[in-house]
């Protein structure tokens, strides 16, 4: 019995267990610009030391803050546990003293903090909060007579610094790690991809911590516009971040699967009636140009008619990878119909199954992915049904490959131009990445501004 519910467990656990089809590494280029923007943003320091020269000093009145130095934030990764947060900064204390004479402090100091990364409990999404906060004055100078500094500076460290920057500073770091988390905020909304439906990011897990970097971890979900998830054909596929990046760098990762998952949106896009008589370079799309490669169309035309070639695509898109190299691969069918005078229907002349594949180009463009393609090879054709008789299909390979390239991609150009929206997390800029192509991924080489 014990035996039987492990494996009922185990199978359930399989079963809920997501894999990640998109994986974010944000290493410390990225977090350090983070948290000095959030500082920036907040003029927390400056908010602070405004705070602090409310409070009395004894022995000093009219006490003012300025001068607050530029603060320098140092960054660590914790593994298992978050971020080690340093902040140097300085700031000059001025009033009266009791002896009447204005006096000036000059102040150096360090905040430390861990930011442990931690799930918000109502939303679901990552958050830092701060613990264990300490103030370390680093020096401490006046412009008091030397024989008064030492009775100032003890007076000064045990009334003000010691006991009240503490609970005025500290919190600044709790302030600044407000900034950052807003930048996760947008994470888990959905993001549209043209009138087909929509992405959204989900997480897999809590993000985890390295000593080189945080991980993020997604299972996006791939929702059409009527509101069914596209379910992944074969998740699972192995993909790890290749080695050799900067040390600090940052990358995405988006499997292949996922985008299978994504290119099934625009499938019905890949659908085409083509009617033009001339299109590109190829001879004109007539029964007369086809007889030149099944004689019989000439029996059954003797005069040239107009052709329209229907193409559709009758499996979902699949998208393979490996290094260097990005196909997209589609199955269908293609019908060539003749075109007849007086408003008659067009007549089937024949349906072939074919599958193509087609070389994938990425780029970035306004934070999405886009993606343009060429023909790469024609790699199957089979007849289904035909009106002018058997016929041996495979002299239409040339034929119908030229016409692949020069009619039909431009559609599947044209339907890609939505692009796929990424990640929307931490202000991230995605247009400056270097792009490579690996075994079961994309990898996006995140580059700051």
């Amino acid at each position: 019995m014990m035996q039987i519910l492990f494996l009922a467990l185990c199978g359930l656990l399989t079963h809920t267990r997501a894999d990640p089809g998109a994986r974010l590494r944000l290493g410390m280029d990225i977090m350090n610009r983070e948290v000095q923007s959030a500082m920036d943003e907040s003029h927390i320091l400056e908010q602070m030391a405004a705070e602090a020269g409310k409070k009395p000093i004894k022995g000093i009145t009219n006490v003012k803050v300025k001068d607050v130095q530029l603060p320098v934030i140092t960054l660590n990764f914790i593994p298992g546990v978050g971020i080690f947060q340093c902040v140097s900064t300085g700031m000059t204390i001025t009033g009266k003293s009791f002896m009447g004479g204005n006096m000036e402090i000059m102040v150096a100091l360090n905040i430390t903090a861990t930011d442990r990364l931690l799930q918000d409990e109502e939303t679901g999404l990552p958050v830092f909060k701060s613990e264990g906060c300490e103030i370390i004055l680093i020096s401490v100078k006046t412009n008091m007579p030397s024989n008064m500094l030492p009775k100032v500076v003890n007076k000064f460290l045990d009334s003000t610094l010691h006991k009240v920057l503490p609970s005025l500073m500290c919190p600044a770091i709790d302030a600044v790690l407000v900034y950052v988390n807003k930048k996760w905020a947008t994470l888990n909304a959905p993001m549209p991809v043209g009138q087909m439906g929509t992405i959204k990011y989900v997480l897999t897990s809590m993000p985890t911590t390295t000593a080189s970097s945080v991980q993020v971890d997604f299972s996006p979900t791939v929702q059409q516009q009527g509101g069914n998830t596209i379910q992944p054909a074969n998740a699972g596929e192995a993909f790890e971040f290749p080695e050799g990046y900067a040390e600090g760098s940052s990358q995405l990762l988006l499997s292949a699967t996922f985008l299978t998952a994504e290119l099934a949106l625009l499938q019905k896009s890949f659908d085409v009636n083509v009617h033009d008589m001339k299109i590109g370079q190829l001879p004109p799309q007539t029964t007369k140009t086809l007889a030149g490669f099944i004689p019989k169309v000439t029996k059954a035309y003797p005069k040239p008619k107009p052709l329209v070639t229907q193409i559709r695509i009758n499996k979902p898109p699949k998208i393979t990878m490996e290094t260097g190299n990005s196909l997209l691969h589609l199955h269908g069918t293609l019908e060539m119909f003749a075109v007849r005078r007086r408003g008659k229907a067009p007549v089937s002349l024949f349906l072939l199954e074919s599958h193509f594949n087609l070389k994938i180009q990425y780029s970035v463009r306004e934070n999405r992915l886009q993606m343009v393609t060429s023909l790469n090879r024609l790699l199957s054709l089979s007849r289904e049904s035909s009106s002018i008789g058997a016929f041996n299909e495979k002299k239409l390979t040339g034929f119908i490959t030229d016409y692949l390239r020069e009619a039909y991609v431009p559609v599947v150009n044209d339907a890609l131009q939505v692009g796929f929206p990424l990640p929307d997390l931490l202000d991230m800029d995605y247009n400056l990445a270097e792009l490579s192509i690996v075994e079961n991924a994309l990898v996006l080489n995140l580059k700051l501004n």
